[in-house]
């Protein structure tokens, strides 16, 4: 065999063995993750907002209650920290929420969910024992909203901007529950 054939079988090798690891440390090399990402953007005139999550599948299981608890901190997604960013003022209930990139928090119960915009940036939603790595004193923004009762599974954890009405929205869902906070 000459030189060049000998270099380039080599070569497949190394590829194929570097391939094999990468599938192997990565749940497969074309399996789908469990819970993708996803970024959500909105521009409209001079306002753009931004949110990056992961997100989550209802897989059968039982959701709020259950997978989330009632009443604890939720990273509101799965994997990372959720990110909400903007680039003006917004007001959210009561509260002014200065233009900047937040980590998005939410408390789901059965009837409302508190929703909290927190300027700390975290690594990671979750410390090693599945608690919440959210830190009250950066709360910049707090809104409790009414759940809406959902008439058909959302199966992918969402969120969406709503802004069919010319009131701007945030929106959540999942399972058979959705929440709209207002933004102003």
């Amino acid at each position: 065999m000459n030189r060049f054939l000998k270099r380039f079988l080599l070569f497949l090798f190394v590829v194929a063995i570097g391939l094999f690891f990468l599938s192997f440390f990565n749940d497969g090399l074309f399996s789908r993750p469990l819970s993708p990402k996803k970024s959500v953007s909105l521009k409209v005139d001079d306002l753009e907002l931004n949110v990056r999550y992961n997100r989550p599948s209802k897989r059968d299981r039982e959701i709020f209650g259950g997978l989330v608890p009632f009443n604890e901190v939720w990273r509101t997604g799965a994997n990372e920290a959720t990110t909400f960013k903007t680039n003006r003022e917004l007001i959210i209930g009561n509260e002014i929420l200065s233009k900047g990139e937040y980590t998005l928090w939410t408390i789901p119960n059965d009837t409302s969910w508190q929703v909290i915009f927190n300027a700390k940036q975290y690594p990671w939603g979750v410390d090693t024992n599945m608690k919440s790595m959210r830190e009250p004193e950066f709360d910049k923004a707090i809104i409790n909203v009414s759940i809406q009762r959902l008439s058909t599974v959302v199966e992918q954890f969402t969120i969406a901007f709503d802004n069919s009405t010319d009131n701007l929205y945030l929106t959540m869902a999942w399972d058979m529950t959705k929440i709209a906070v207002p933004l102003k």
